[in-house]
């Protein structure tokens, strides 16, 4: 499983969920002792958190996030057009999506973009895969979307040599995730495909290179798993929020 965030400074799911609870910009909950306090004063919460975790003391902060963790684990998009194509079923894409492919290999974007979710080689829990970004940072894409500006996995580990670096994004899904990069300068597909030839390969697509790329692109969105939202627990009569 790879790191969270961009930056990769949550090492896993479970760690990158303590996260948005606490955050002033995010659920603003302060500490986790109030997160915890609010679940303990929800006695389905308390009978549930007893029959999944077991234990004296079930409700706490770690059996919390391991909970958040092992749902988000199921929110995976497997059945894309791309894996029927990798299949066997040599229709289940277009022609031009069959260029874009062959381009991704040929230009040199699978060099980072490998492995089964496009995102790096397989690495042990909590390890990340970074590369530098940009790698050519003297074209007009840097200055335009400001790439520079923040420090990547430096402003995480506070080391010099990790300025720079990112993680390596999965392209799964990645035609449902505008706008892009870091910091969400660039709003759509094809102008990121232009950025990432130019400042990470040197190299200028023509716009049949770039359409054909994101014809490609496109055909790695799966189908989203279908969920069935459970009842909450109740607080019959009363709030558990005091302030």
């Amino acid at each position: 499983m790879s790191v969270q965030f961009w930056d990769g400074r949550a090492s896993t799911l479970e760690e990158q969920a303590k996260g948005p609870m606490i955050n002033s910009v995010e659920m603003g909950m302060g500490t986790h002792d109030v997160v915890i306090g609010r679940i303990r004063k929800i006695p389905g919460y308390v009978t549930q958190f007893k029959k999944v975790f077991g234990g004296s003391d079930p409700v706490h902060i770690d059996n919390a996030v391991k909970a958040i963790a092992a749902y988000e684990r199921t929110l995976i998009t497997p059945g894309s057009q791309f894996d029927k194509f990798i299949k066997g079923d040599k229709k289940a894409i277009s022609a031009k999506a069959q260029k874009g492919y062959e381009l991704v290999m040929s230009t040199g974007c699978i060099t980072c973009h490998m492995g089964v979710n496009f995102a790096g080689p397989a690495l042990p829990v909590g390890t990340g895969f970074y590369q530098k970004f940009p790698v050519f940072p003297d074209n007009e894409y840097v200055a335009k979307y400001n790439l520079t500006k923040d420090k990547g996995r430096g402003e995480a580990t506070k080391k010099d040599e990790d300025n720079g670096m990112w993680r390596v994004p999965t392209w799964r899904n990645v035609a449902l995730t505008a706008p892009y990069f870091h910091n969400g300068s660039v709003g759509t597909l094809e102008e990121a495909v232009r950025v990432m030839a130019s400042t990470q390969l040197n190299k200028k697509l023509s716009d049949e290179e770039v359409t054909s790329i994101v014809a490609f692109l496109e055909t790695l969105s799966g189908p989203f798993p279908e969920q069935t939202f459970p009842r909450l627990p109740e607080t019959s009569g009363t709030t558990i929020i005091t302030e």
